[in-house]
């Protein structure tokens, strides 16, 4: 059984967080001594620009190269296009090229499981590989669940926000049910939360008391900050940006509960190897 877990962060909402969230998440579990790969599989390129990359356009091999050679069944090294980031991360980059082989999927054998195909080639190699996911209802969303052992779903206390959580879920149930049945949802993470009105506290505490009873959703909130748009145009994480600051504070607890969630998961396997 790999050691190694998957896990898609994605909100058919655009403005969520999704970029952030894998970033500062990733670095995180770095911090506590994981090996991470972030693979950024939204064609806006917000991961691969936060990760230090000024200019991905400019790069000659990103997901779209990988995933075109898988379908054409090119070969390629596992550290193909892979790029070491200075915050402990490894990044499979990339740019609007995406766009383009997402069209050309609709016509490809076995469509879904193209990511699915590098991913599992990276399992070996890793602790944690993290998605960023395009903000839709497309394909590329698609083969990030098949690939996934788990989702992550960055919301804010929004309406739109919220109905692109309903949105998200019956994909995940449409996946769960006719390919990938071991996909659950770690939980939904509140952010960019503004604790100081009245909206945002009342919408979070619904989403608990209603979603909440069959969804996990993470003790952590991750607040809103000046401090975290500022991290992302200097190319840093929250930790290295604003390491005392409470956007890192909350980073570091949500990573602590993802890790506590690995644990639980690897106890549950474990028990269940002796019965």
């Amino acid at each position: 059984m790999s050691k190694c877990k998957v896990i898609a962060v994605e909100n058919q909402k655009g403005g969520t967080g999704k970029s952030t969230t894998v970033l500062n998440l990733g670095v995180g579990l770095a911090r506590h001594g994981k090996k991470v790969l972030a693979i950024d599989a939204d064609p806006q390129a917000s991961l691969t620009i936060s990760l230090g990359i000024a200019r991905p356009d400019d790069l000659d091999i990103t997901l779209a190269t990988i995933m075109t050679d898988i379908m054409q069944d090119v070969e390629f090294d596992d550290d193909f296009g892979i790029i070491r980031c200075d915050e402990g991360v490894d990044l499979m980059p990339c740019n609007i090229e995406l766009s383009g082989v997402e069209s050309n999927m609709f016509n490809a054998m076995s469509r879904e499981f193209v990511l699915k195909a590098y991913v599992d080639r990276q399992r070996e190699n890793y602790d944690y590989i993290l998605i960023d996911c395009t903000p839709s209802l497309g394909i590329l969303p698609i083969n990030a669940f098949v690939a996934a052992d788990s989702i992550i779903v960055p919301s804010q206390p929004r309406i739109l926000s919220t109905k692109g959580l309903d949105l998200l879920l019956r994909s995940y149930h449409k996946v769960q049910r006719g390919i990938n049945p071991k996909l659950k949802i770690d939980g939904i993470l509140f952010t960019m939360i503004d604790y100081r009105t009245n909206n945002d506290k009342s919408i979070v505490q619904s989403m608990r008391d209603t979603v909440g009873q069959h969804i996990h959703v993470f003790n952590t909130v991750i607040p809103f900050s000046v401090r975290t748009a500022e991290s992302n145009v200097r190319c840093q994480s929250i930790f290295t940006y604003d390491k005392n600051g409470k956007v890192a504070q909350a980073y570091e607890e949500l990573t602590k509960e993802v890790l506590q969630i690995e644990s639980r998961e690897k106890n549950r396997s474990r028990n269940d190897g002796l019965r």
